[in-house]
């Protein structure tokens, strides 16, 4: 393996884990920041610190600048709108699930993008993908369980599952605008998205808190969601879409692992039974991601002459290749 690649396979790694740690460490700040304050703060960490990293650095030559237009406006709108959305969802559900339940539920992402993908723009889901769908929402439906006894829903998952459901369509929406410039969508969907949350907390009546959490949650949200982004689109430029992915797909392992480390949060027998059906489905996914059939039409012409006439017979068949794909696009909501 050369250095380049090394370095790029270290770049998606990183990546994931700074998406990770998203959880426990946002967990963390609900204790001083509330709900839709902090899921504000986040994302205006996200949209300033990009827009700086844009700006002022070697950036605009390495990105191929393709500006959003007024027939992006409907895509762009409905993107931070879900982006406002799901985040509150999300911080909202945090504040009584556990923060490795939030990270193994957040891959019911995957399931919403495409079943809306499927519903709406008319994708195809091959037969891998539809038994990856199959065994992750098995296991979103095992983790959002409070009491298996009582068979009653906890009320946090069904809120992060609101917001991945959220997150679902918005990834739809932003791959409609994936031609565009990277740095400024993503600079837009967090400093707007960021925007309208807060005022959705003033609306609320939700106290400001004080300014170093305020800093934490803006330092926090530019490395979760805005500089992971930033080394995931590095990493892609040298791997490939499908293979970054590939890597990325560690992120909800790692943010369940983080959560044991940092919160010490209990290990009980329904979260391993889910973390092993989640495991098998994502290795689906990244299978499926990684992998595509497709098939090659020939077309063999023959001419022969009979009773001094020229006769030509057509034969089609196909074949069907196994292969694995460089550039198909996964996304990621943050």
């Amino acid at each position: 393996m050369d250095k380049r690649k090394a370095a790029a396979i270290f770049l998606a790694v990183l990546a994931a884990l700074l998406y990770a740690a998203s959880m426990p460490f946002s967990k963390l700040l609900l204790i001083e920041v509330e709900p839709t304050f902090l899921a504000s703060f986040l994302y205006l960490g996200a949209g300033v610190g990009i827009g700086i990293l844009y700006v002022f650095g070697k950036v605009r030559k390495r990105e191929h600048e393709v500006k959003l237009t007024s027939k992006d406006l409907p895509y762009t709108v409905g993107m931070i709108v879900l982006d406002i959305a799901a985040p509150i969802l999300l911080m909202a559900g945090l504040t009584s699930a556990a923060s490795s339940n939030a990270s193994l539920l957040g891959n019911f992402e995957i399931v919403a993008t495409s079943i809306l993908a499927m519903l709406v723009f008319r994708e195809k889901i091959s037969a891998r993908l539809w038994a990856a769908i199959a065994l992750i929402t098995a296991a979103s439906i095992l983790l959002s369980f409070e009491d298996l006894s009582a068979f009653r829903f906890s009320n946090g998952s069904l809120f992060i599952l609101g917001a991945t459901v959220c997150w679902g369509l918005e990834n739809n929406c932003t791959r409609k605008l994936s031609s565009k410039n990277t740095y400024q969508i993503v600079t837009l969907k967090g400093i707007f998205s960021g925007l309208g949350s807060f005022l959705v907390a003033l609306i609320q009546g939700e106290h400001l808190p004080a300014a170093r959490f305020v800093l934490y949650a803006m330092f926090l949200g530019f490395l979760a969601y805005g500089f992971s982004i930033f080394l995931y689109i590095r990493a892609q430029k040298e791997l490939g879409a499908a293979k970054t992915s590939a890597y990325y797909a560690v992120a909800p392992f790692a943010g369940a692992f983080l959560s044991f480390l940092i919160l010490k949060e209990p290990i009980g027998s329904s979260y391993c039974a889910a973390l092993s059906i989640m495991l098998a489905g994502s290795v689906l996914v990244v299978v499926d991601t990684m992998i595509r059939n497709h098939s090659h039409l020939h077309t063999h012409t023959f001419v022969h002459i009979h009773d001094g006439k020229i006769h030509m017979h057509t034969i089609e068949h196909s074949h069907e290749h196994t292969h694995l794909v460089e550039d198909h696009t996964h996304l990621h909501h943050h």
